[in-house]
Order: structure tokens, then sequence, then C-alpha cells
């Protein structure tokens, strides 16, 4: 699929042509991933940030914002939570924080692999290649580092205290691939400025990355960014700004899925905000294979607030309903750490060079 193809699919409204694309997709990752749905413990264990990104609801310019820390012991209890659910992930993720103790977080991670045996994925923004590797040796398996938008004159808009735009988001996943981790990165569905161009440019981008896991969703304002107070200022005209819409998501899941068939696609957080009906239900079907259920402390979660309306409920009862929404549609949830096949494959050629 080119770039005119990925355009055109992406500006199509025909519902007997998107239903065509959503079912390619979906045989698309019935013949690479199967039938599971992996499972991954979400744990969002601070939302302190240093960066000023202009989208983002816990940017460090957010001084309304609550700020928190979660404990090592407390991580550590929600991956043997992560654990006693039969997931084979836990994800720990929060903002940037440069005052961040780097051996905090080794330790943990370091616990958790010591009492649960689970992949740790980090999503903890940019660091030093040292510092990647310290994580690795603690036991970190995977690290997701979205790069947003490959346009970088946006990139640059929305991101102003980025030094060399985004090409530093690419160097980083690079780095962290050289280094051995499994890398995914996505981006945003209909940023402020966003065309239907730069969008077909990102799902290029991921090919052309051979990720091992994509991580996509829609744009949702948080009124508290500099977007949110006059987002009317960064949109292009209707006909050039892609839509923060739920069609265009599960569009851009199946795109995602035909261009890089092995890779481990979520359907994400954001898109059932949109859709907290039957969202996760129609992501799986449009190509999608992961979901990742949160189960971060209730105390703690109001706060990790990136975007307004964000959806929230126990973890158990979610679990339990995740499960139940699964079967109903004929899938299973995964067993094992459910490793990209992509990543499996590189492994292996690797290792026989």
């Amino acid at each position: 699929m080119n770039r005119c193809q990925i355009i055109t699919w992406l500006k199509q409204n025909d519902p007997i042509e998107i239903e065509k694309l959503e079912k390619w997709a979906d045989d698309v990752r019935k013949q690479n991933v199967g039938e599971q749905i992996h499972l991954r413990g979400l744990v969002e264990f601070s939302n302190n940030c240093s960066r000023r990104c202009i989208y983002c609801g816990i940017n460090a310019a957010n001084i309304a914002l609550q700020r928190y820390q979660m404990s090592r012991d407390e991580i550590v209890e929600c991956a043997k939570t992560a654990c006693d659910l039969g997931y084979g992930t836990v994800v720990l993720q929060s903002g940037e924080n440069r005052k961040l103790d780097i051996n905090f977080l080794a330790d943990a991670i370091k616990e958790i692999k010591k009492t649960t045996g689970l992949a740790v994925t980090l999503s903890v923004g940019e660091w030093d290649r040292d510092i990647y590797k310290l994580w690795q040796q603690a036991g970190a398996d995977r690290f997701l580092l979205r790069f947003e938008t490959s346009n970088d004159e946006l990139y640059r808009r929305l991101h102003p205290d980025s030094s060399k735009g985004v090409e530093e988001r690419y160097e980083h996943l690079k780095m962290l691939k050289e280094l051995g981790y499994e890398v995914g990165s996505g981006v945003m569905i209909g940023l402020p400025g966003q065309s239907y161009e730069s969008l077909a440019d990102d799902l290029l981008k991921f090919r052309q990355l051979d990720l091992d896991m994509i991580g996509t969703g829609p744009y949702i304002k948080h009124e508290n960014t500099e977007i949110g107070r006059n987002i009317k200022k960064f949109l292009l005209d209707e006909e050039n700004q892609v839509p923060a819409s739920e069609g265009m998501t599960y569009k851009v899941f199946a795109l995602a899925r035909i261009l890089c068939p092995k890779a481990n696609i979520p359907a994400t957080t954001a898109l059932a905000t949109l859709n907290p009906e039957n969202g996760y239900e129609k992501a799986l079907e449009c190509g999608c294979n992961v979901i990742m259920p949160n189960i971060t402390p209730m105390k703690y979660r109001q706060f990790y607030n990136l975007y307004q309306g964000k959806t929230c409920s126990e973890h158990l009862d979610f679990d339990m309903a995740i499960k139940k929404r699964i079967e109903k549609i004929s899938r299973m949830p995964g067993v094992g750490k459910g490793a990209s096949l992509r990543f499996l494959e590189r492994t292996e050629s690797e290792a026989i060079l």
C-alpha cells in the first residue's frame, strides 16, 4: 500500500468500502497474530512531568494539577494484581520526569521480575542510553515511546521544548531497538494541525521503523492546555484537518494492521472514552489484539489526567467485564507474555547471525 492509497482510505466515507477495509485488516490479524487478546496491566505510577507539550493534561505548565508519585511497594503490589488476574505484562507509565530516581525505578522492576515474572514495559519518555540499559539490566523488556506525529513542523509546535524535533524520537527508538528492547510507538489521530497527508506519513513511518507495538488513539482535548484553551487557533481548514473521530480511529487501526501485520496493536483507552459501549469490540474487529486494563490504585487515577473524560472503573469490575466482552466476539484472553511476532522473528534472525 502506497501513500496515495493510504490517503484515499483515510478520506473514504463510503460505509461499504470502509467495511471492506475493516474486513481486510481483520483477516490480516487472524492470519498473523491469531485470536488471542493480550491483556497488559497499566500502572500510571506518577504524573510528574518536566515537558511542556501543549496538548497533554499532565504537562509541567499545568500548575492546577495535583501531582503524585507511587511508592515502590505500591508499584509492585499493582504488578502482583496483574499477575493474579492472569495478565502476562505490566506497563509502568509516567510523565517524563527529569527528577525521577532512576535507581528507584530499577529497584521496582527487579522486584516485579522477582515476585511475578511478568514482562515489564516502560513508558517514561526520553532518557540517555546508559539509563535505558540500567532499566533493561534490571529486567525491563519493552519500551513505549510515541512520536505523536511525523510532521516535524507540527511536532515542534506541539513540543515547544524539543531541541531536535521529531528526529529525537526516532533516534531514541533506534537506540532502544539496538539495546534489544521490544519497541513500541504511535501517534494521535486528529491532532489540531494534522493533515491527511501527514497521517499517511505516520502510518508509513510505523512500517519503516519496524515497530513491535503500535499505539494510536484519538486526540481528546484537555481544557487546561494551550490547545484546549484555543483549539480553533490550531485547526486546519475543514478539507485538510483530520477529524479526531471514532470512525477515523478504526480506519487507522485497520491500516496499521495491514501495513504492520505482525505488530501488537492495542485498542486504546482514548477510543473507549469516545465509545464506552462497544469501542473495544469494534477496535478488536479492525485489527487490534491488545487491551491495557488500568490497575492503578483509584486514589491516583483521577490525577493521571492526560485528557478529559477518561474512563475510570475498579480494576476487578473492568477485568470481569472486558473478558466477557472478548468472549462475546469469539476471541479469547491471551496466554503468556505476548511478545510481538515481529520481535521474535527479528531476535531469532539476529541469534542465527
